[in-house]
């Protein structure tokens, strides 16, 4: 279906105005008009876009501050950002690739941080033969915080069970979980411990939950120094400067709609019964339901969710998503129509 704006908590559709529970914008900023505005300054101080290398003899100072305001609410050394949460994962991979001897990959892994010959972490629902031996080498570990159809994070323990001749990069796409999940909303890196591990590398989209249209790659000041020198980086050009400078002024707006989210996943989970049709967090906006007819029936109730073929997992991908921006009389109108279609 396309539409000629952008959905919020309502969609037309054929000029029809009907309830919009999907997307990703979690936080609702993308249609929020506080950020809308601290956009458009960005735009009239920065421009539209920045065509140029980060190499340049000409270098912006919104980078060094947004890079550095990031890092440190991601309790990381180092971060930097690049044009998109795809390019990220692609960099990393391609670096990783030439230094170490094999990948792996936990279920559902999104291909954003999938090398090309990585192998399934689980063989059987046990950890595979490989990881098993004393052969010494490096190995790349590539997982989402929280993958599609999922909406809690993999079990890390797990990996202590490598055997100790295994040096482990660990590589965690926060796409999903940045902006929303964790004790600071910044997602789980900063809380997987490091006991098992040689390095730990996040990579994310920004373009979900946090509004900004671009990527981010966290971990070691040394393995960003690494990244931000291979030819990838260097030729690419950067995200919008306007978001960044966007973000830096926006950190009361992004509280408060963390806040104003948190408040909606409550109040929508108050009182509500959801069966084993349904896959859910209650402190996670994504609510999945695999049933054919389900995202029919809401249709018909004037309601329109996420519906369509994704690569991971085989089927087709249906989910409820709640936002920010969703009123309680928006969130009464789909409690209502789940409690008839029990």
């Amino acid at each position: 279906m396309d539409v000629t704006k952008a959905p919020n908590s309502e969609i037309v559709l054929d000029s029809k105005s009907m309830s919009y529970f999907g997307g990703t914008s979690y936080l609702g900023l993308a249609t929020l008009p506080a950020f809308q505005e601290a956009v458009i300054n960005g735009i009239k101080k920065w421009g539209t876009a920045y065509g140029s290398s980060r190499h340049a003899n000409v270098k912006l100072g919104v980078y060094k501050d947004a890079e550095a305001l990031l890092a440190s609410q991601l309790h990381t050394e180092a971060c930097v950002t690049v044009s998109s949460g795809m390019l990220a994962g692609k960099l990393v991979v391609d670096y990783l690739s030439h230094s170490n001897t094999r990948f792996y990959h936990f279920p559902h892994t999104h291909p954003a941080i999938l090398a090309p010959n990585s192998l399934p972490l689980l063989v059987d629902h046990k950890l595979h033969p490989s990881l098993l031996t004393d052969t010494i080498e490096n190995i790349v570990i590539s997982v989402d915080a929280i993958s599609t159809a999922h909406v809690t994070p993999p079990n890390f323990s797990i990996l202590e069970y490598i055997s100790k001749q295994k040096q482990i990069t660990l590589l965690l796409d926060e796409s999903h979980s940045i902006g929303i999940t964790g004790e600071t909303g910044m997602g789980i890196f900063s809380s997987i411990p490091t006991t098992h591990l040689h390095q730990k590398i996040m990579v994310a989209s920004l373009g979900k939950a946090m509004g900004l249209p671009g990527g981010l790659i966290a971990g070691d000041l040394s393995f960003i120094q690494d990244i931000t020198s291979t030819v990838m980086f260097s030729t690419a050009s950067g995200m919008s400067p306007a978001y960044l400078d966007a973000y830096l002024q926006s950190q009361a707006i992004y509280k408060n709609q963390k806040a104003k989210l948190k408040e909606n996943l409550r109040y929508f989970f108050d009182g509500l019964y959801l069966d084993d049709r349904f896959i859910f967090n209650t402190h996670y906006p994504n609510i999945y339901n695999f049933q054919p007819e389900f995202y029919n029936a809401l249709l018909k109730k004037n309601i329109v969710i996420t519906h369509f073929n994704y690569p991971t997992p085989e089927s087709v991908l249906s989910r409820i998503v709640l936002s920010a921006n969703h009123s309680k009389t928006d969130i009464d109108i789909l409690k209502h129509t789940l409690k008839t279609l029990a």
